[in-house]
């Protein structure tokens, strides 16, 4: 099997429609779900148990990352989290007359 990967200099990793930092979380995801049902499954849980939660974690990841693909786009997520980091508004504490008083600089001797 034949997998393009990148398709040009300077443009962005795309594999099947995922784009940037989404490749990682689903990557990410999904390599999570797999070390929590071995961790279950050798602690003794019951094997269909680990399945169902695998296959259930595993497509809720699949489904999560493609859709906040399709919502955001490829720079989306770190346009929210760039705004997250914003006050959404400034406090003025001094009294009004404060910012509109005229004080004139003299020079320091």
């Amino acid at each position: 099997m034949n997998y393009n990967i990148n398709k040009g200099i300077g443009r962005t990793v795309e594999f099947k429609g995922l784009k940037a930092q989404y490749l990682f979380i689903f990557a990410g995801g999904l390599l999570g779900t797999l070390i929590l049902v071995m961790i279950l499954y050798m602690a003794g849980v019951n094997s269909y148990a680990c399945l169902l939660l695998g296959a259930c974690g595993a497509s809720l990841i699949v489904w999560q990352t493609f859709s906040l693909n399709s919502k955001y786009g490829e720079h989306g997520l770190m346009k929210i989290a760039a705004n997250k980091r914003h006050p959404r508004y400034i406090i003025c504490r001094k009294p009004v007359h404060r910012y509109l008083k005229f004080t004139s600089k003299t020079k320091a001797v």
